[in-house]
């Protein structure tokens, strides 16, 4: 028997990258997957991955009607004994580009979105459960094009660190992935032009030579959200080589 035989987990941001991954192994360790995402193409890609008996749901963290719905579908699902918020998006530019719309749009998909929706779903978690927040290396790294971003993934940081001392009453876990350079999302908002310069760079920087899979990243994952880790709380786990190191 798998590790998550007979276990529920909800993935927000799941359709692609180490999100998907997860969703994938979590199945095929016999565990139920609910995921969500915005992108069509990809929404439909994992209908075709994944089995019929998981819930495969077009939501978008970063508004506030959507996450009313993603609680109502997950009440009617069954209760969680896992919650990734996964979910988020990046944009880079100087501080002097950083508008009010910009900096709005990404603290609502980063920040606030897991924040509501963990406050929507919190009853929904089973006692024991394992709550797990994906973060950045971007926000350790001090890289100048990427302020707003690695702001947004430092909120992260510190929001689950309260979020392990307020469910520990109740049994239930939160810790935060922290992951560097992955090759199937790696730096994915940048323009095509710098794209490739720009990951050059950084995988330079990182002591194992090279940049991760999704199915390493999902790994540790897996592994914070399954019993394995029944006595990790409020910690935050690197996936990137060495190249933080903090």
């Amino acid at each position: 028997m798998g590790r998550f035989q007979g276990k529920r987990i909800l993935i927000t941001g799941g359709t692609s990258g180490m999100g998907l991954a997860g969703a994938q192994r979590i199945v095929n360790e016999g565990g139920l997957v609910a995921i969500t995402g915005l992108n069509e193409e990809r929404l439909q890609r994992a209908r075709a991955l994944l089995p019929e008996t998981s819930l495969i749901l077009k939501n978008d963290a970063a508004n506030e009607s959507d996450i009313s719905e993603l609680q109502a579908a997950i009440g009617h699902w069954g209760s969680l004994d896992g919650l990734w918020l996964n979910a988020g998006f990046a944009e880079v530019g100087s501080p002097e580009s950083v508008t009010a719309d910009t900096f709005n749009r990404m603290m609502n998909a980063n920040v606030r979105g897991p924040m509501l929706q963990l406050a929507a779903l919190s009853d929904a978690l089973n006692s024991g459960a394992s709550v797990l927040v994906t973060s950045s290396s971007s926000a350790y790294e001090g890289a100048a094009m990427t302020s707003l971003y690695a702001a947004t993934k430092g909120a992260v940081i510190a929001m689950v660190k309260s979020w392990a001392s307020a469910l520990a009453e109740r049994g239930i876990r939160a810790n935060t992935l922290v992951p560097g350079p992955i090759e199937t999302n790696f730096r994915h908002f940048m323009p095509a032009d710098s794209r490739q310069q720009f990951e050059d760079f950084v995988v330079s920087q990182v002591p194992l030579g090279r940049a991760g899979t999704a199915d390493e990243a999902a790994a540790v994952a897996l592994f914070l959200l399954s019993d394995d880790s029944s006595f990790v709380t409020g910690s935050q786990y690197a996936v990137d080589g060495g190249l933080v190191r903090y």
